[in-house]
């Protein structure tokens, strides 16, 4: 099977140039850049390389840099963002700060003829994220392509098939940035097609049956799609020694808890403990008000739960969480910046009563996810079902948390997804109500009110890595504000976040 070793730098992008990559049905496999020699890569008989982006700068102290001699080795490299410095570093160029200034955002790209870019058009938009530029090309390089502000947005050595790229090919936002790896892997790598995600499937389950060989596992569902298809795989790997505990919090959405009962106990007959544990979280958050503390105290107390419910089953062995990629790299990955911890990623206490935690996604993107769960016969209600995050509306609620405030945004949430879904039309990939932290004047009935303010969130994604705000029609967003400020008493103003990721977050904590 050829695959494309992904070397990554820390870059907040790296497991998504692997899902790219393997979205051509090429095998991507990723090695932080210290944790492979030059040989191994040699002996490995990769097609091809990718070396990622990265928050560092390649000339500061202690950045990350990898062996100069992977240039030489004679497979072809492809240098994205940092990687593109990087390698212009690495093989006698100069990089500085950017005299023309940073480049954020959407930005026009032109090319000139190279492998790389066939089939592209000598104009298009590409995605930027850069405050350093390649200044001098090392000797052998040719520049292929700029921007406004970069001279040197792309190069090549042709002879020694080294590509960089400063832009970003991996992310929807660059309008050929398919195209661009496509060329990278057929047209310079020569690679085949030969992985398919039945691959994924079957190796899944094969490592779980070999590393739980006589374990007992407690898997956390949350009853979205990640914990539904970790449960599945771990079924097949080993059978009734899996039991699915469901934490209800409080922090869920309307109707949620009896819904996910109602789903797997019933429909699916897997072994199922629903746990009621709203007070006892309120509790725990009583008067935090900073999102990554609450984070924390979530991700604690879930661990604890589950602890005290692992003690009535005799103890199970081994913890098992439907955790996906972006709760992995958002919750800081190496030498990748931390964005902001997840409950089942960053926010774990440092000490549990478990001897192990699998986390059979952790590897995958929502798409990839979903795309499991068809394969595996889960109905699509379940694997269409709008995400959901582990902290639930805990991380929905700017501010203090409180009972009075969880079900008003219970409520304004309701209403929004149920006006969304009631078009029938592919409006957003997700969609919800924030209770912000905002109180402000209202008149209803001739008389003045005061009271909070809901944020309207609504996003279109494939991976969940970048997002861009959903263009809702005016007259679903006038209905949808008239029902809240109508039906929920207590809010007196609703508001449209049309903020993209980057630079927000699809959630606002």
């Amino acid at each position: 099977m050829d695959k494309i070793l992904v070397l990554d730098f820390g870059g907040q992008y790296d497991q998504l140039i692997a899902r790219r990559v393997r979205g051509f049905h090429v095998y991507a496999e990723i090695k932080p850049y210290d944790k492979i020699t030059t040989e191994e890569i040699r002996r490995a008989g990769y097609r091809g390389a990718i070396f990622t982006g990265g928050p560092n700068s390649v000339y500061g102290d202690g950045a990350p840099r990898c062996d100069r001699q992977i240039l030489s080795l004679g497979i072809p490299v492809l240098g994205i963002c940092y990687g593109h410095q990087l390698m212009a570093y690495l093989a006698g160029g100069t990089v500085a700060p950017a005299a023309s200034g940073s480049e954020y955002g959407k930005t026009k790209l032109r090319v000139k003829d190279s492998a790389l870019f066939r089939g592209v058009p000598e104009e298009s938009v590409c995605w930027m994220s850069h405050t350093d530029a390649v200044t001098e090309l090392p000797p052998g390089f040719a520049a292929i392509a700029a921007s406004e502000k970069c001279a040197c947005a792309a190069m090549e050595d042709e002879t020694g098939r080294l590509f960089g790229v400063q832009f970003h090919p991996e992310v929807t936002h660059t309008e050929q940035g398919g195209q661009i790896l496509r060329n990278f892997l057929f047209e310079i790598c020569h690679c085949r097609t030969d992985w398919q995600m039945d691959d994924f499937i079957t190796s899944a389950v094969e490592h779980c049956r070999r590393t739980l060989s006589g374990k007992s596992v407690l898997l956390a569902l949350s009853g979205g799609v990640d914990s539904a298809v970790a449960a599945v795989l771990l079924q097949k790997a080993i059978g009734d020694r899996l039991t699915c505990v469901f934490v209800d919090h409080g922090l869920l959405r309307k109707g949620e808890g009896d819904f996910v009962e109602k789903t797997f106990g019933g429909t699916f007959g897997i072994r199922l403990i629903r746990l009621n544990a709203g007070a006892r979280f309120l509790e725990k958050l009583q008067g935090v008000r900073e999102p990554e503390q609450k984070r924390k105290i979530i991700g604690a107390e879930f661990i604890r739960v589950f602890e005290e419910e692992a003690r009535k089953l005799g103890k199970p062995d081994v913890l098992a969480q439907g955790t996906i990629y972006p709760d992995v790299i958002e919750s800081g990955k190496g030498d990748s910046a931390v964005i902001k911890s997840h409950h089942n990623v960053g926010g774990l206490p440092e000490r549990m009563a478990f001897e192990q935690i699998v986390e059979p996604l952790r590897d995958l993107f929502k798409d990839e996810v979903r795309q499991i769960g068809q394969k595996l016969g889960l109905p699509a209600a379940l694997v269409y079902r709008q995400p959901f995050p582990g902290p639930g509306l805990g991380v929905r609620i700017i501010g203090e948390i409180t009972a009075q405030k969880v079900a008003l945004l219970q409520e304004a949430d309701a209403i929004f997804r149920a006006e969304l879904e009631a078009e029938g039309e592919h409006l957003a990939d997700q969609y919800f109500a924030v209770l912000t932290d905002t109180d402000s004047v209202g008149v209803m009935g001739d008389a003045r009110t005061y009271g909070a303010t809901v944020a309207l969130r609504a996003v279109c994604t494939d991976d969940f890595m970048t997002a861009a705000w959903s263009r809702i029609p005016y007259d679903v967003l006038e209905r949808v504000s008239s029902r809240i400020t109508n039906e929920v008493p207590g809010i007196v103003r609703v508001v449209y976040d049309i903020t993209s990721k980057p630079p927000a977050t699809v959630e606002w904590e």
